[in-house]
């Protein structure tokens, strides 16, 4: 069984930018937002890993019913439970790729990004 990577941290609700946009007025002020980029990798995380447990859950429920003696007694009982573990080792490494593509881009992908929008100007126009 995979470790899951890093999940991509969601905005904090004290988080803030790593810079104040000060500067001499002589430079563009630039104010910092959240990146969407970002926020999709977060949002995409949380929406695929619930449904990776729910799938792994169906696994191991089906595991148990196949090696429980009640359920078969008969050697077709074993080729199940061998089906079984078969399907629960590609799914497990089917969620490390899915959560590791997550993480990776989201490790190459900066939390906040420069933006003009509601940037302080020396002088309104």
């Amino acid at each position: 069984m995979f470790a899951d990577p890093p999940a991509p941290r969601p905005k904090g609700r004290t988080e803030a930018p790593p810079v104040s946009a000060t500067g001499p007025l002589e430079t563009p002020q630039r104010a910092w937002e959240f990146n969407p980029d970002y926020q999709r990798l977060v949002e995409a995380w949380e929406a695929v890993r619930p449904h990776l447990d729910t799938l792994r859950g169906a696994l191991d429920k089906a595991y148990a019913l196949a090696k429980s003696p009640q359920t078969w007694d008969a050697p077709v009982g074993d080729r199940y439970a061998r089906d079984i573990r078969e399907w629960r080792a590609r799914l497990d490494a089917y969620r490390h790729s899915v959560l590791s593509a997550i993480s990776d881009e989201a490790a190459d992908t900066p939390r906040w990004v420069q933006t003009t929008a509601n940037a302080p100007h020396a002088f309104p126009s």
